[in-house]
This record gives structure tokens, C-alpha cells and sequence, in this order.
């Protein structure tokens, strides 16, 4: 295969995977929303407690999945155009995008890596605040929020490490409610799938990402040496002397001719010039 033939062969692919990473952009875009107004991440955020584990990395996930989402639209936006434009500057520029989401992605894939349980600690440790405080006073706003909690995840209480519940925790479970599903694990299993669609999500994106990357690279280098596929050459203008007109090619004159000369210096000078006699008259000269 050719140089023309790969460049042709990467630009192709460029447009297509800039296709795709606009689509896990907008994806990424959607996920950080749900995260964000979703209601079952909502009611754990909004409670009002003087010291929420949650609410902090509440927002701090919906600013990181914003960003994430801009860059790549970015990035996706300025790849096709450079593509299209054959343009050095705006596939530099898509490149910084996706250089800016591998390293925010390998950030978030090393916290993943140490820290993998801290969203699923956060949300049972805003959960069990919640849950003591409706425990002590049942009829209070405590109360109101723990049953909201508690209809948004479909669940009902916690198991009591003695296997026994007092009257205040069997009251907060009458009836029918009670045999719903234990809240500890209700919240855990949803975190869990929830946060299995973001890692794989975030897979794709890097993957995307890094091939992106060798993709805008590879066609900045062949743009900035001149390989595309509408150019096939250089051209260059031939600078001629000031005040001469450029030399015609040559060409056959038809000129009145004079009595011709028998002098030798005449002879030589037409013979210098291709000047040939005719019978009617004429001479005919050509200029090499």
C-alpha cells in the first residue's frame, strides 16, 4: 500500500471514529444528566445533614462527566473538519481534546482502582445517618425522608446485626413494607450496575480516545509534509527578469523580406537567424 493509498485509507477511518467518539460524548453527556437529576442519586443528595459523604462527589461526578462529554464533542467536531480541510492547526487541536480525556480518564481509572468501593460507602453512610436519625425520632422530617429513600429504592430498612429490630425500626417497615428488599442491599446492588455501565462506558471512550489519538497524529504529520488526497503536487511560479516578457514557444514568422543581401555579413546574419528566401518574395525565419 501506497502513501496516498494510507493517508486515503486513515481519513476514512478518522471521520468514522470521529463519528463514534460524538456518539460515546453524548452518551457520556446523558450519563453524567441521569447521574445528575436521576432521582434515586437526587434524594440521597439533597439530604440535609451537617456532614453529607455524598454530596460532594455528587457534584464533583457531574462536573468531571460535563467536561468529559465537551472534550470529546470538541475533539469529534475538530477531527472531521480537519479531515475535511486537510487543516495542520485544527488536527492539533483535536488532539490536545483527546489527549485532555486520556489523562482525565487514567485519573479516574487509578481512583477507581484504589478507592473501589467509596461511591457505594458514601451513599449507605448518608443512608445509615439518615436512618438513625428517623430511628430517634420517627415523626419528624427525618422520618419523611428516610420513607422517601426508601419508595425511590423499592426497600425498606436494614437487617439488624442481632437479628432482632426494636419497636422504633419495625415501625419504620409496617405491614407490606416489610417485605421489601434490605436497603443496604437494595442500594448496593443498584451502585453496582450503575457503576458497571460507567466502567464499561469509560472503556470505550478510552479506547476511542487512544485510537483517535494515533489517528490525528498520523494525518498531522501527513499534512504538515504535503501528503493529501486532493494535492497530488507543488507548483511553483518561475521568477523571469524584471521588464521581460516570458519567451513564447516557438513559433513560425512571416516577415516582408527586403532585396536580399549578397554582402557576407548579412548571409551569415540570416543563416544566424533560420532565414530562408521564397520565390514570392517573402523570408521565412523561425526563432528557436
Amino acid at each position: 500500500m501506497g502513501p496516498w493509498s494510507r493517508v486515503r485509507v486513515a481519513k476514512c477511518q478518522m471521520l468514522v471514529t470521529g463519528l463514534f467518539v460524538l456518539l460515546l460524548g453524548l452518551s457520556v453527556a446523558a450519563m453524567a444528566v441521569l447521574t445528575y437529576f436521576g432521582a434515586h442519586f437526587t434524594v440521597i443528595s439533597r439530604v440535609s445533614l451537617e456532614r453529607n459523604p455524598y454530596e460532594a462527589m455528587h457534584h464533583w461526578a457531574f462536573s468531571v462527566g460535563v467536561s468529559l462529554a465537551g472534550l470529546l464533542t470538541l475533539g469529534a467536531v475538530l477531527c472531521a473538519a480537519a479531515t475535511v480541510r486537510e487543516a495542520a492547526g485544527l488536527m492539533a487541536g483535536s488532539f490536545l481534546c483527546f489527549a485532555l480525556v486520556f489523562c482525565a480518564l487514567v485519573q479516574v481509572a487509578f481512583w477507581r482502582f484504589c478507592k473501589p468501593t467509596q461511591v457505594e460507602d458514601a451513599v449507605l453512610d448518608t443512608y445509615d445517618l439518615v436512618y438513625e436519625q428517623a430511628v430517634q425520632s420517627p415523626s419528624s422530617v427525618w422520618g419523611q425522608k428516610l420513607a422517601a429513600i426508601q419508595d425511590t429504592f423499592q426497600c425498606c430498612g436494614k437487617q439488624s446485626p442481632f437479628s432482632l429490630l426494636g419497636d422504633a425500626e419495625a415501625g419504620l417497615c409496617p405491614g407490606e413494607l416489610a417485605k421489601r428488599e434490605d436497603c443496604l442491599q437494595g442500594v448496593r446492588t443498584f451502585l453496582r450496575t450503575h457503576l458497571s455501565i460507567v466502567t464499561a462506558l469509560a472503556g470505550l471512550v478510552l479506547a476511542f480516545t487512544v485510537y483517535a489519538m494515533l489517528l490525528s497524529s498520523f494525518l498531522w504529520a501527513a499534512i504538515r509534509s504535503g501528503c493529501s488526497l486532493d494535492h497530488r503536487g507543488t507548483y511553483t511560479l518561475t521568477p523571469r527578469a524584471r521588464g521581460r516578457w516570458p519567451r513564447e514557444p516557438s513559433i513560425s514568422r512571416y516577415s516582408q523580406a527586403a532585396p536580399r543581401s549578397s554582402t557576407p555579413e548579412m548571409q551569415a546574419f540570416d543563416d544566424h537567424l533560420g532565414c530562408r528566401g521564397r520565390a514570392d518574395g517573402l523570408r521565412w525565419c523561425q526563432h528557436n
